[in-house]
C-alpha cells in the first residue's frame, strides 16, 4: 500500500495545470453556452459539442506536450516559427483578452449578485468589487494562490453537478422530445458557431497550458516525464469533456420544451442556472448551489485574468528578447485588462448573451491560424523524434484544422448572405 502511495507521488507534484485548465473551460463554455443549447434545441446539438471537444484535443496538447519536451512555453516555439507569427499571436491575444475577459466577469458579477443579493444597491460595483478581488489575488498571491484555489473550486463543482446530473436523470426530462428537427437557419448557425467557439475553450488559449505546466515545475522543482504531463491534462481535458454533457442534459432536461428562455441580465441568468439546480436537487440546496455556481465562475474569472496576463507578458518578454519575464508587466498587464474589461462591461450594459456570443465567435475565428501553429510545432525537429505526438493524433490534429477552416468560412458566408 505504501509503494503504491509512493508510485503515485508524481500525480501529486504533476496536478495542478490540467485543472486549471478545466476551470478555464468549464466557466462559460459549460455553464452558460451548454446550458443554453440544451434549453433551447435539447439534444440536437450533442454532435456539435462532441466534434469540437474531439477535433480541439491536440491543439491543446501539443501545448503541454511542448512545455515538457522543450522546457519552454509554445508562445516561444511561435517566435521560432517567425517573428510575425508571434506578433500575431500577441496582436490576436491583445484584442480578444478584453471581450474574453469582461465575458468571464459579467457571468461571474451575476453569480455574485445572485448569491449576495446585491443587484439593486451596487450595480456596476458588483463588477469592480469582483474584479478588484481576483486582480489583488494574482497581484499578491501568484501562482500558489491560483492553484489551491482552483483544486478546491474543482472539487466543489465535480461533486455539485454530478449530483445534479444524477438527480436530473432519475427525475426525467420536462419534454417528450429531446431530439428535435433543427432548420439549421442563420440564427442556428451563429449560435452552433458561437458554442463551438469555445469548446471546450478557446484554441488560442493552448499557449495558457504550456504556461501553467512550466509554473508547476517551477513550484515544485519537480520535472515530470511526457507520459505523466500528458496523463494529468488529459485528466483534465476528460473532466471538462464529461462536463459538458453534464450541462447539456441539465438544460434539455429542466428547460427545453417548457418556452423558458435565459434572460440577458447577467443576475437573472444566474439566478436562471441556480434554478436549475435547485428544482433537481430540491429547494435546501439553495444557498448551497449558490455558493457553488458562483466559485466555478469564480475560479473561471481568476485563471482567465492569469492566463492572459502570463501569456501577454510571455509575448512581450520574447519580443524583447529578453531572458526573464517581469513580473511588474505581468501586474501591470493584470490591472489593465482589469480596467478593459469593466470599460466593455460598461458598453454592453446588460446585454449578456450578445458579449458571450461576440466573445466566443471572436475566438473561433482565429483558432485555426494557432491550430497550424500548434501543429507545426509538435513535428521533427522542433520536437526531438520521441516527443512527436503518436500518428493518430497526428490525424486527428489534420482533421481538427480542416473543422476549424470550414466553420470559419461557414460563418463567413452566413454572416455575409
Amino acid at each position: 500500500m505504501i509503494n503504491r502511495i509512493k508510485k503515485l507521488e508524481w500525480l501529486k507534484k504533476t496536478l495542478g495545470p490540467g485543472i486549471l485548465f478545466a476551470s478555464t473551460a468549464i466557466g462559460v463554455s459549460h455553464l452558460v453556452q451548454s446550458t443554453r443549447a440544451g434549453a433551447s434545441y435539447g439534444f440536437g446539438l450533442l454532435f456539435f459539442i462532441i466534434i469540437a471537444n474531439l477535433f480541439k484535443y491536440p491543439f491543446f496538447e501539443f501545448g503541454s506536450r511542448f512545455a515538457n519536451a522543450t522546457e519552454t512555453s509554445i508562445i516561444y516555439g511561435y517566435k521560432k516559427l517567425g517573428l510575425w507569427v508571434l506578433w500575431a499571436y500577441l496582436i490576436i491575444t491583445l484584442i480578444s483578452m478584453f471581450f474574453i475577459t469582461s465575458a468571464v466577469g459579467a457571468v461571474t458579477s451575476g453569480f455574485l449578485q445572485n448569491l449576495f443579493n446585491t443587484t439593486e444597491q451596487l450595480g456596476i460595483w458588483n463588477h469592480i468589487i469582483l474584479f478588484a478581488i481576483c486582480g489583488a489575488i494574482l497581484s499578491f498571491g501568484k501562482y500558489d494562490s491560483l492553484d489551491g484555489l482552483i483544486k478546491i473550486i474543482g472539487f466543489t463543482l465535480l461533486i455539485s453537478t454530478l449530483a445534479a446530473f444524477i438527480l436530473v436523470l432519475i427525475k426525467g426530462p420536462v419534454s417528450d422530445t429531446l431530439f428535435p428537427i433543427i432548420e439549421y437557419n442563420k440564427n442556428d448557425i451563429l449560435f452552433i458557431i458561437a458554442l463551438m467557439g469555445w469548446m471546450p475553450t478557446a484554441v488560442d488559449l493552448s499557449s495558457w497550458n504550456s504556461l501553467w505546466t512550466l509554473e508547476r515545475i517551477k513550484q515544485t522543482n519537480f520535472k515530470p516525464t511526457l507520459k505523466q504531463t500528458i496523463f494529468e491534462f488529459n485528466m483534465g481535458y476528460i473532466f471538462s469533456a464529461v462536463l459538458s454533457i453534464c450541462f447539456l442534459t441539465l438544460g434539455a432536461y429542466l428547460m427545453y420544451g417548457t418556452n423558458s428562455t435565459f434572460p440577458n441580465s447577467s443576475a437573472l441568468f444566474a439566478s436562471q442556472v441556480i434554478k436549475l439546480y435547485t428544482e433537481s436537487i430540491g429547494s435546501w440546496s439553495y444557498l448551497i448551489i449558490s455558493i457553488a455556481g458562483f466559485s466555478i465562475m469564480f475560479g473561471t474569472c481568476v485563471a482567465v485574468l492569469d492566463g492572459y496576463a502570463r501569456s501577454a507578458n510571455e509575448c512581450i518578454r520574447l519580443v524583447q528578447n529578453k531572458n526573464d519575464s517581469n513580473k511588474t508587466h505581468y501586474d501591470i498587464i493584470i490591472w489593465v485588462l482589469v480596467i478593459g474589461s469593466l470599460g466593455i462591461i460598461l458598453l454592453f450594459g446588460s446585454k449578456l448573451k450578445q458579449l458571450v456570443d461576440l466573445a466566443t465567435t471572436i475566438s473561433f475565428m482565429i483558432a485555426p491560424m494557432v491550430a497550424l501553429a500548434n501543429y507545426k510545432l509538435v513535428s521533427y525537429p522542433y520536437l526531438d523524434k520521441d516527443a512527436v505526438p503518436p500518428t493518430w493524433l497526428r490525424y486527428l490534429a489534420v482533421g481538427g484544422i480542416v473543422y476549424l477552416i470550414s466553420f470559419g468560412i461557414l460563418f463567413i458566408y452566413v454572416r455575409v448572405y
